[in-house]
């Protein structure tokens, strides 16, 4: 039994907003022929994915089970269309993503070099969607930082690198030469996905900025993104005991392509060292 991919779809937006109406909405189809196609893909499967009473809509172990893997196999199938087309017009390109404080030239100068034909640029990723951009082949490479959801992913470690304290430029710390974690007990910590009560998740390194110099909190940064980044109200300090940053390379498990063995090839050649 293949499973229909449009069914797919229809089941994550039932299961993302636990209401058949407003689903129905959001995909633009009439909510009997959304309750059908459900109804169906539960045959199809031979299990039932929510439960359906008078206080609405859950899901069963089984739809829990498949809205973990929905999002991975509907980004799989978006990359492989997109990368159809691209080759359908005869397009010979490679998208590299990277996060904040990789510096992706040297790579890309020589990638480039060994292959003048291929058109390859770079794209910013996010800590919130560095998977997902090569899963669903926005990207073809991308520079990531654990924490990595590894689910469909193929990774080679590349390089590590220390981490510094991100302080307002007047906090008692500022100016030492080096610190150690315990200096920072009782500090206020700003993390992408653990925010303070009260306060919107922080998604860009530029919110972190916004947020430090401000005197919301502190947080630990990659030593490139101190490099790269330098404000008059903010201050880096040296932190001897935290733990390394790990910047690895990530591309769609499974997928054969010389241009991405190339690049990776490339990138490990003029990594970092640690």
């Amino acid at each position: 039994m293949d499973l229909d991919l449009r069914k797919i779809r229809y089941f994550t937006a039932v299961a993302e907003l636990l209401h058949f109406g407003r689903a129905a909405e959001l995909l633009h189809i009439a909510q009997p022929v959304l309750s059908r196609q459900i109804r169906a893909l539960e045959k199809d499967l031979g299990a039932d994915l929510f439960v359906r009473d008078s206080h609405g809509v859950t899901l069963t172990d089984a739809g829990r089970q498949l809205l973990d893997d929905a999002h991975q196999l509907l980004a799989t199938a978006d990359g492989t269309r997109r990368r159809v087309l691209q080759a359908a017009r005869g397009r010979r390109r490679l998208v590299v993503g990277f996060r904040a404080g990789v510096v992706v030239t040297p790579a890309l100068r020589a990638f480039t070099a060994a292959h003048p034909d291929v058109e390859a640029g770079a794209r910013r990723v996010e800590w919130d969607d560095q998977e997902q951009l090569v899963l669903d082949g926005t990207v073809d490479i991308a520079y990531v930082r654990r924490p990595v959801r590894e689910d469909g992913l193929e990774l080679r470690p590349l390089y590590s690198e220390t981490r510094v304290a991100m302080l307002p430029a007047e906090h008692r710390l500022a100016g030492k030469p080096e610190i150690m974690l315990a200096d920072l007990d009782g500090e206020r910590w700003l993390r992408y996905n653990d925010p303070l009560p009260g306060d919107l998740p922080l998604r860009t390194i530029e919110e972190k900025f916004e947020r430090v110099a401000a005197g919301s909190g502190i947080t630990l940064v990659p030593h490139s993104v101190a490099e790269q980044y330098s404000r008059p109200d903010i201050a880096y300090v040296s932190v001897s005991d935290a733990d390394p940053d790990r910047v690895l390379l990530a591309w769609a498990a499974g997928r054969r392509s010389a241009l991405i063995a190339a690049f990776a090839e490339a990138a490990a050649g003029v990594a970092v060292p640690d």
